[in-house]
């Protein structure tokens, strides 16, 4: 008890005559005895807790080289875990970027928001905040790198997708982000086009439709033609109606109103608009909910690949909608009929973006080696003889003086070109946007191909219907009467490279679905066969087709 009473000394507290034993016992438990051995225990100093934090820092950024580096730079100072206004923000804009992944379509498991949140909660020691600031480093930059430029690599999926996406450096990006509001940066990674808006938002809609019911019941029936009725055609009424292609009706007959909803329906799925509910047309109206979901959440995909800057003025080839555009402002300015690449190994048309340069007037052709093995050395060989220009080593050799019996399809030294003129293969102009995949845009004489519904019939490159309204629009920038100009240089049947003054950026997608602006979802045919890979590599990665959050 003397100790007790001398230890109340020490500390200032006196204690009163009378005093018992037992309450005595009761301060020195309750209160001094804590207040001593927090007197006598080392309290770690600032500069422990400075470089616990960064210790940890140091220790979970060791795995990757860049956010080391990242960190390092900053000799290892925290940027998430901090109380300061800064960090505060920068943890709040991210977890709330990270519980809306869903509505991005986005592998959300990457990058779990609540699982983030306990991290952050349960940082009480410096050790564990450093390890938690790396952590959301890491959230950040995977969710950064998914919602601007692509969950997948597409071309590991599909070989015939050679866009060069946009990655950014993760440096830069980290960089970028500390000198900026992160709400305001962190909302400007996904596409800012309103391609993109329009497609989430019709994504959200479709997730409500689907948790309703869907379109109902499907049409059972081959085919459906105005005057008919009966429950058929009620549920061809109901669907239309569920897709936002026809207003509140109570037919049930195939009258005008019908048929001008089927019309409107065929236009937006690339159906030739007869009006007629055909075999094709049902098999489209009779595609669930759940069908679009998917093609939805690849098309927020696809948009993430194209997220650049397409250009003032750019050339838009949408191989699925077998139509080349040209784009100036947002505004469609030219628009032509196109034929793609067959469905066959190696004469798909890629996927990818370039600078269209110059045209070519009275091209001549010059055979791609993989064209002559298949279509024209065989005959050769044959003896059938050959309207083309055959030469070796830059020299035109007689084909008559050529002993063909020594060669093979494997051997044939000789290269072989067409001559410019109105039958040759390319027509009489070519758009030239030098690649490694030899494809371009041009001219064909093969006319009758952009009449039909279907038009896959090229080795890759891509044909125009109106290929002279094509190049004087694009003239029209620098020439003053592109017409004239344009046909002078064909009149004279001479091969003439024409350079744009200013390159053109050509944009070759296939999209298979899209919003327009008026809000109506846009569907298209898979014809090579590409969104069942694509969307089985994103349900692999972890996005779920169905899911949103509030």
């Amino acid at each position: 008890m003397k100790l007790f009473v001398r230890s109340c000394y020490i500390l200032g507290v006196k204690i009163y005559p009378g005093t018992t034993t037992r309450v005595g016992a009761l301060l020195w438990g309750v209160w001094i005895a804590p207040i001593l051995f927090a007197m006598i225990t080392p309290i770690p100093t600032w500069a422990q807790v400075f470089v616990a934090e960064r210790h940890a820092i140091a220790e979970a950024a060791s795995g990757d080289e860049m956010i080391t580096a990242f960190y390092r730079a900053r000799d290892f100072e925290p940027i998430w875990t901090g109380a300061d206004a800064a960090a505060i923000a920068r943890r709040g804009a991210l977890l709330q970027a990270l519980e809306r992944a869903h509505n991005h379509a986005l592998p959300t498991a990457r990058y779990d928001a609540n699982a983030l949140r306990e991290t952050f909660r349960a940082a009480s020691h410096p050790h564990a905040r450093g390890l938690a600031d790396v952590s959301a480093t890491q959230a950040f930059l995977q969710y950064a790198r998914d919602v601007h430029s692509g969950v997948l690599d597409p071309d590991d999926v599909v070989g015939d997708i050679v866009h060069t996406l946009p990655r950014r450096d993760p440096l830069d990006l980290l960089t970028d982000f500390l000198e900026s509001n992160p709400r305001d940066f962190i909302a400007a990674l996904p596409p800012r086009h309103p391609e993109y808006t329009r497609i989430m938002r019709t994504r959200l809609e479709m997730l409500s439709l689907a948790e309703s019911g869907g379109y109902g019941p499907t049409v059972r029936a081959d085919r459906l033609v105005p005057g008919d009725s009966g429950p058929n055609v009620v549920a061809l009424r109901n669907r239309l109606l569920a897709m936002g292609f026809l207003g509140r009706s109570v037919t049930a007959t195939y009258d005008a109103s019908i048929q001008q909803a089927v019309m409107a329906f065929q236009g937006a799925n690339g159906i030739d608009p007869s009006g007629l509910a055909d075999t094709t047309t049902l098999r489209a109206i009779n595609r669930t909910v759940e069908d679009h979901l998917g093609e939805l959440a690849l098309a927020l995909e696809r948009q993430r690949w194209l997220n650049v800057d397409r250009g003032d003025r750019h050339i838009f080839v949408n191989i699925t909608d077998f139509h080349t555009r040209v784009i100036d402002d947002g505004q469609v300015t030219f628009i032509t009929r196109s034929v793609v690449g067959a469905d066959e190994r190696g004469r798909r048309t890629p996927e990818f973006s370039d600078m269209m340069e110059h045209m070519v007037i009275n091209p001549s052709w010059y055979v791609p080696r993989s064209i002559a093995r298949r279509s024209y050395i065989p005959r050769i060989l044959a003896g059938r003889g050959t309207y083309m220009e055959v030469s070796r080593g830059g020299r035109v050799v007689n084909p008559a003086n050529v002993d063909w019996s020594r060669y093979s399809v494997n051997n044939f030294p000789f290269s072989l070109r067409q001559r410019p003129g109105p039958r040759n293969a390319l027509g009489q102009v070519k758009f030239m946007f030098p690649n490694p995949w030899n494809i371009y845009l041009h001219d064909t004489p093969e006319r009758d191909l952009f009449n039909r519904e279907v038009r896959t019939y090229s080795s890759g490159c891509v044909r125009l219907q109106d290929p002279f309204d094509f190049a004087y629009h694009l003239l029209a920038v620098q020439e003053d009467d592109p017409e004239s100009y344009f046909d002078m240089i064909l009149n004279t049947r001479r091969e003439t490279r024409v350079d744009l003054d200013e390159h053109v950026p050509v944009h070759i997608t296939y999209w298979t679905a899209w919003v327009s602006p008026d809000g109506r979802l846009n569907l298209r045919n898979d014809i090579y066969g590409r969104n069942a890979a694509l969307i089985r590599a994103l349900q692999a990665a972890g996005v779920d087709i169905g899911a949103v959050s509030s």
